[in-house]
């Protein structure tokens, strides 16, 4: 679809490029602002912080989203995360980076995290986390099409507005089993352009999100594994948003998965352990319930996991299922 195709959108938006206003969502509303991801079983570390050190290495993992191919302006997610145990204590640390892009708005957002472990018994632990970094937003208000091309309201960019990012969470783990809560965003940061016109005003705002994580896996036979996983996302006046996946590990070698988004897609993964150490996971998911659903051609996923062994550990001792 060309980018100046006129649809039919409702409460008077003539073309593509201005749904992209309500997709700002900091501006004038309040509206689910943390981009999704349909690994997100492999990208715990970007919202919960208990999750660092988590797995018994130093674990990198890089995640790449194209949402909504071919409809103009369309979200583009990148992220990456490191994160590893620190050796004969308690402690794990970890650092995310993420860059979210839709239309005019940029937002890159650099975290550090920290986790307290504690071991309740022989099997589980709990882990405490806490995390601190950055937000740098930065969004061309004035290259936007808009039905009153003569707003002063949207004349003014954002240009690297930086606004401190705090975050807490809690993670229950056992080897074949999790369960975790989170507000990776504590601080609700207002938001405007520079350089006010005739004293109008966008403001925007950051809306705390809190998250909820569990998943499990369950031996159906000697070379099936059956892992279903659930991440619950809610915001203030903004619907719940539940992910529901169900995937089937072959061989511990092979996933193969479907998964449902409330209100938003459904979709299909697929992954593969070159070695045990080195995950790659693909996915794809159709949009539907959205008016804007039959002007793209679905969402992509690349997801690539790797963990680096310390020179003391020739292998991970148990498989990490998440």
């Amino acid at each position: 679809m060309k980018k100046n195709t006129q649809i039919d959108i409702p409460k008077g938006f003539r073309k593509i490029k201005i749904a992209l206003v309500c997709t700002i969502g900091s501006f004038a509303v309040n509206a689910q602002q943390a981009p999704m991801f349909t690994h997100y079983m492999y990208n715990t570390l970007a919202v919960n912080p208990a999750y660092a050190g988590s797995r018994d290495a130093l674990t990198i993992t890089a995640l790449h989203r194209s949402q909504w191919v071919d409809f103009a302006g369309a979200p583009s997610t990148q992220t990456i995360t490191i994160h590893t145990p620190i050796k004969n204590r308690p402690i794990g640390l970890g650092l995310a980076v993420m860059n979210d892009k839709i239309g005019p708005v940029n937002n890159t957002s650099i975290i550090g995290s920290f986790s307290y472990m504690i071991k309740l018994n022989e099997k589980s632990k709990l882990a405490l986390g806490v995390s601190g970094g950055i937000n740098v937003l930065q969004a061309r208000l004035n290259t936007l099409q808009l039905d009153q091309q003569v707003d002063p309201t949207f004349q003014n960019n954002i240009v690297n507005r930086v606004t401190p990012n705090f975050g807490i969470g809690a993670y229950y783990s056992r080897e074949r089993f999790y369960a975790g809560i989170s507000v990776p965003n504590l601080v609700e940061s207002k938001i405007s352009p520079t350089n006010q016109v005739n004293g109008t005003t966008l403001i925007g705002k950051e809306q705390r999100h809190y998250f909820f994580i569990a998943g499990t896996a369950i031996n159906l036979s000697k070379n099936v594994i059956f892992k279903p996983t659930t991440l619950v996302k809610v915001t203030a006046a903004a619907p719940i948003q539940m992910d529901l996946t169900a995937s089937f590990l072959l061989m511990n070698k092979v996933t193969l998965g479907a998964m449902f988004r409330t209100g938003d897609a459904a979709g299909v993964l697929v992954g593969f352990d070159i070695m045990s150490q080195f995950h790659i996971g693909y996915s794809y998911d159709w949009s539907y319930g959205l008016r804007t659903a039959k002007y793209n051609q679905g969402s992509h996923e690349l997801m690539l996991r790797y963990d680096i062994l310390t020179a003391s550990k020739k292998q991970i001792h148990s498989p990490r299922y998440f």
